[in-house]
């Protein structure tokens, strides 16, 4: 089916073909409110859900959770939400145009980065779903197995069947969630019950803060993947507008959930309390409940296992020129499940508390990435790229770029003071009484850095040896 096909019939138009490659305007299709129900999904998982326990934990009370909750996420989705208006203009995955900033062989980090984000939260993702099941059906870790086949199908057809996938499921989750949320609101600050949180302090405050600004600004590495088919003049103000409300909605809906179940809860578990609160709704719903979590952990894992394959693939297109056909783009996704799958099998249930912690640096690690991306596409080149130069390994942006790379660096090194980990907390956050701010400081610091080194290219652009391109200069 020809893209203009596609473009009308809105319709998944069989195995996607494309995969690090360039998307011709010929085969562009979609419309900018896609990316609301998509990241929507995106955000509803039993990880959002987490992310709303620690600032009760911290003694935070209910209604100061609340506006940490809802403050960080709206500054983390703001970043990730930027990311939005590079996927039309340059028709590329995510982390590819990396190589504009990095070189072909120096974005090699951040993308390895960003595979082991991926492939993290699959392992996450799979034992959480796998644990929903368990509650109601036997089987053990035969499910991990199971769902990781299902999202890797997924992956396999490709860009169009995983939007179709997170849109409808979007749909579902919003009802059932709608009757949780009430429910629970009936059934905790409505009925008079006595919260276990009641208190303010700053740090806890900043902490929860961080908590949610990081975890969004997480969502970053993904963004393009799922904009490049749109059409080159999709309205960026929509564009950006819809994923921005799409990623905030579901992330912070859930988020705020887990803070007003933990207000009242002590040390809850998320699976257990959403079934009670449901069963509250009548005996049965619970099951359906906790069911309800499937949906976006199954589907995101084959948005999981998408970038990885593209971010994996442009690894090695940096060493070595790769093909972008179908079975290079097959053979990664399924490599990437198997890999997923194995990991969630042989994960022992007192890893989990490390292995999460490793996600959390790995995300850290990415922090310095987006801000550099960032500048170089809004403030440094205006959207002006030599499309065929990021493609090509030995291209005009070359192997190592030095300006992307001491900002990345620089950018890091200053967030060490501020990080905190199981195994290290740094000195100001120690001030700060266990806040970690470091995203905030890696934003500044390497987006400024970079801003400062890009002098000459802002001056001087197309930069020397860039060939006009498709994509226009942003307005």
């Amino acid at each position: 089916m020809a893209g203009s096909d596609i473009a009308r019939a809105g319709t998944i138009g069989g195995v996607e073909r494309r995969s690090i490659d360039y998307i011709p305007l010929a085969e562009r299709h979609g419309k900018a409110w896609h990316q609301g129900p998509f990241w929507l999904t995106g955000g509803f998982m039993l990880p959002s859900l987490l992310i709303g326990f620690l600032g009760p934990s911290l003694g935070l009370g209910l209604v100061w959770s609340l506006i940490a909750v809802v403050c960080g996420m709206a500054f983390g989705t703001l970043f990730m939400a930027l990311h939005a208006n590079q996927g039309p203009r340059l028709g590329l995955p995510q982390m590819i145009q990396s190589r504009a900033q990095f070189g072909s062989r120096g974005a090699i980090f951040p993308l390895l980065m960003a595979v082991f984000i991926y492939v993290g939260y699959n392992v996450f993702q799979m034992i959480l779903a796998g644990d929903a099941v368990a509650m109601f059906l036997s089987g053990g870790k035969i499910w991990y197995l199971v769902f990781s086949v299902i999202a890797v199908l997924i992956a396999v057809v490709g860009h169009d069947l995983l939007h179709t996938v997170q849109r409808y499921f979007s749909y579902l989750i919003i009802a059932i969630f709608a009757v949780l949320t009430v429910a629970a609101v009936i059934h905790f600050p409505l009925s008079g019950a006595t919260p276990v949180s009641t208190g303010f302090t700053f740090s806890a405050f900043l902490a929860q803060f961080a908590a949610a600004g990081g975890y969004q600004i997480s969502y970053s590495i993904y963004v393009s993947d799922y904009t490049r088919y749109l059409p080159q003049d999709v309205p960026e103000g929509k564009l950006i507008g819809w994923t921005f409300l799409g990623g905030f909605t579901g992330a912070a809906w859930l988020a705020c959930l887990g803070s007003l179940i933990s207000s009242y809860v002590p040390s809850p578990d998320a699976l257990t309390e959403l079934y009670r609160i449901g069963d509250r709704v009548f005996p049965g719903f619970g099951v359906v409940a906790v069911l309800a979590t499937l949906p976006a952990l199954i589907g995101t894992s084959g948005v999981n296992a998408y970038g990885a394959m593209l971010s994996g693939t442009t690894i090695v297109d940096g060493i070595k020129r790769v093909n972008p056909t179908l079975r290079v783009r097959i053979t990664g996704v399924v490599f990437v499940g198997v890999v997923g799958a194995v990991l969630s099998v042989a994960m022992p249930a007192d890893y989990m508390n490390s292995f999460e912690e490793f996600i959390t640096i790995m995300v850290n690690l990415l922090v310095p990435w987006t801000a550099v991306n960032l500048v170089d596409f809004y403030l440094v080149r205006h959207g002006r790229y030599a499309i065929a130069d990021i493609s090509d390994p030995n291209g005009v942006y070359g192997r190592w770029a030095w300006r992307g790379l001491t900002a990345y660096f620089g950018g890091f090194l200053a967030m060490i003071p501020f990080l905190s980990l199981g195994f290290y907390t740094g000195p100001v956050t120690k001030a700060l009484g266990g806040a970690d701010l470091a995203f905030i400081v890696g934003l500044l610091v390497s987006g400024g850095l970079y801003l400062l080194f890009s002098g000459e290219i802002r001056k001087n652009l197309p930069a020397p040896g860039e060939q006009p391109s498709e994509v226009p200069a942003l307005s």
